[in-house]
């Protein structure tokens, strides 16, 4: 088994588990950073001229940010609800065209909302998360 294999394989190992040991806050945190190492990637492979990587990891962004969107409870504050829905189509927009034209600083902003957006979970008290 070549190493890059091995890593690979450790790396899906390493997510499972902590998918299957994380609570609800924790799932979306890891989202979160997931989508944000994909937009790294992303402007990697751009910065590269690897276009098909920067393709796919773009894709991959677009989707956790998509799931993220589209898993939002309105049902505890619709107002915010739909404002943060808002913010992450927003993202998946700036998302869309850092692709298609190769723009670096697209990517930049949609890292930088996600950042704050993730700083913020991040900040909710132990009391007033979800288990």
């Amino acid at each position: 088994m070549n190493r890059s294999v091995a890593l690979s394989e450790y790396k899906t190992i390493g997510v499972k588990s902590g998918v299957e040991g994380a609570d609800p806050h924790q799932l979306i945190d890891m989202l979160l950073k997931g989508a944000m190492g994909k937009i790294s990637e992303a402007k990697a492979a751009m910065l590269g001229g690897q276009i098909a990587l920067k393709g796919e990891a773009v894709g991959k962004a677009i989707a956790i940010v998509e799931y993220l969107r589209v898993s939002l409870d309105p049902g505890i504050d619709a107002a915010f609800s739909e404002q943060l829905g808002e913010l992450y189509r927003y993202i998946e927009t700036r998302l869309l065209a850092a692709n298609l034209k190769n723009d670096t600083e697209a990517l930049d902003e949609a890292q930088a909302l996600l950042r704050e957006i993730s700083a913020g979970w991040a900040g909710i008290p132990d009391e007033y998360r979800a288990e």
